[in-house]
Formats: C-alpha cells, sequence, structure tokens
C-alpha cells in the first residue's frame, strides 16, 4: 500500500491528484502546519529528515520532492500513462516543465510570500517603517518583476497547446499545478492572462482533481 504523508495546503496535495487520476489505492497520514509559523509539525522528520511534504512510502522505498515522485510513481505503477513517449518534443516538454515547476518558477514566488510576512509582521515601531519600506522595494523592483517574466512566458507556452507538455493532459500540469495556483492565490495572476486562468480551470475540472481535494481537505494557498 502507498502512503502519503500529508501536509495540509502544501505540494503534497498534487500527489494525492496524481494517484487519483493513476486510480491506485493509498493511504494518508494527516499533519497540520503551525498556527503562527505555518511551518510542518516535527513528527515530519521523523519520515525524512528535512521535515517536508510530500513524502511517499511504498514498501521499502521513502521518498521525498514531488518531481521525483512523480517520476518514481511513473515509472513503478504508471504503465506508460501520463508521460508522452519517449524520443518526440513532447517528452522534451514534459520533462522540462517537470524541472522547471520547482527549479525556476517556485523560488520567485517563495521569495513574494517570505517578503509579505516580512512586510506585515511586528516590529518595533521606530523599525517598521524600515522593514516595510525594505521588503516593498525588494517586491517592487525584483520579486514581483520576476514572477511577471515568468507568467508571461507561460501564457505564450499555451497559446498553441492546452496542456504544458503538448495536446494531452500529463503529469508535467500536475507538477505545474501548485506553483501556477500560488501565483494565483499571491503571486498576481489574474485574467489579464487568461490561458493561464483557463489551465486552472481545466484542471479544477478534473474529476481526480476533486477526489483529491475531497481526501486531502481544504487547499488554500492565500
Amino acid at each position: 500500500m502507498i502512503t502519503v504523508h500529508h501536509l495540509n495546503n502544501s505540494r503534497s496535495q498534487r500527489v494525492l491528484w496524481l494517484l487519483e487520476e493513476l486510480g491506485l489505492d493509498y493511504e494518508i497520514v494527516r499533519y497540520q502546519r503551525d498556527a503562527k509559523t505555518m511551518l510542518a509539525p516535527p513528527e515530519l522528520k521523523r519520515i525524512h529528515p528535512l521535515g517536508k511534504s510530500p513524502v511517499v512510502v511504498d514498501g521499502d522505498a521513502v521518498l521525498a520532492e514531488s518531481g521525483a515522485i512523480i517520476e518514481y510513481l511513473l515509472e513503478t505503477h504508471g504503465g506508460g500513462r501520463l508521460v508522452p513517449v519517449a524520443g518526440t518534443v513532447e517528452k522534451r516538454r514534459w520533462t522540462y516543465f517537470l524541472h522547471y515547476a520547482e527549479g525556476s518558477l517556485m523560488p520567485p514566488l517563495l521569495l513574494k510570500l517570505v517578503f509579505d510576512r516580512i512586510e506585515s509582521a511586528p516590529a518595533p515601531f521606530f523599525l517598521k517603517p524600515f522593514t516595510r519600506g525594505i521588503a516593498q522595494k525588494v517586491k517592487r523592483t525584483f520579486v514581483m518583476p520576476q514572477i511577471a517574466s515568468h507568467l508571461d512566458y507561460l501564457e505564450g507556452e499555451l497559446a498553441h497547446r492546452d496542456w504544458f507538455a503538448g495536446g494531452e493532459f500529463s503529469a508535467a500540469d500536475i507538477q505545474m499545478s501548485f506553483p501556477v495556483e500560488a501565483a494565483a492565490a499571491r503571486g498576481g495572476l489574474d485574467s489579464t492572462r487568461p490561458r493561464l486562468s483557463a489551465f486552472l480551470s481545466r484542471i479544477h475540472a478534473r474529476p481526480a482533481y476533486q477526489r483529491a481535494l475531497e481526501r486531502g481537505g481544504p487547499f488554500q494557498l492565500s
């Protein structure tokens, strides 16, 4: 039996979605973020030394990192599903977006979250203008332009196809879902980029996505 160590409002939601798309049996061990720090509880370190989620246990295999988990599940249990044919342009795009999601797109979105919290964090009255000003300047001059550049790039990538690897839905879209949803929640993605908004509507309408939400619980990134 596959076990998913699932943290609320985290990347592990897309692992549940993949398992639902593949129709695999699995069980969930649930963890809740600390209400103040929003960090994962220390209990997760008993499963993996970094204490992050998702972590998937399948027999003797203990896997972390969403991309590695996705590749493992497809290689071990996928039966060729949700992966384009090897040697095709679609397969090259699939591999690219599987890595791009966390390697390139998530870092500026994470910086946005960090500096949002710095901007709103309690501080002595004489320091607050400085911390707020620094956070605002970093976001204005670096973080938001970076996010906008990525969103423009992705909007263009969907100009001639519905899905990131090509004409067919694949696991690359599952991997891309988390940063695109994070961008919609807190990174400035709105109706001015209609193709990305339509991508979100398509994935949210998939029955397997909805089943994953039912099993994983509320999923909010704002």
